[in-house]
């Protein structure tokens, strides 16, 4: 099988994470510079089977894009004309970066640690990652 990569994508900083190839474990893998993603995935693609990228969709609590999704649309259609044979999905990423921080506390990471926002940033792509595969888990 095929990995799953998932990015939480921001202005300047871009967490990454991916599954294994049987797709049963989401992983951090890194963060990258937003002017490095494409780049970064190109390589990544080129020595990995990756079947689907999942980007972090923001939200408002009223289901509205959030101010960031500006800046997200035109990377989503940039993926897409690049790596035009890999499905492109997006998934809710509500609350992720909250999440992410909640794990690093409860992680017990020292508050140095926790300010970290390139950890932060790996984690809440890891988290939607994890997401994505719930919801297929119970749609099929």
């Amino acid at each position: 099988m095929a990995r799953i990569l998932a990015i939480d994508y921001g202005s300047k900083r871009v967490g990454i994470a991916v599954t294994d190839p049987q797709q049963i474990i989401a992983t951090g893998l890194t963060t990258v510079h937003s002017k490095d993603v494409i780049e970064f995935l190109k390589k990544y693609i080129a020595k990995e089977l990756v079947e689907c990228i999942v980007v972090g969709e923001p939200k408002q609590m009223n289901n509205e894009p959030s101010e960031s999704a500006r800046f997200i649309e035109p990377f989503v259609v940039h993926l897409k004309r690049t790596f035009p044979s890999i499905k492109i999905e997006r998934m809710d990423e509500r609350f992720t970066s909250k999440i992410a921080f909640q794990t690093m506390i409860d992680s017990g990471l020292k508050k140095k640690t926790r300010q970290n926002k390139e950890l932060i940033d790996e984690i809440s792509a890891t988290i939607i990652l994890q997401d994505y595969m719930n919801r297929n888990k119970t749609l099929s």
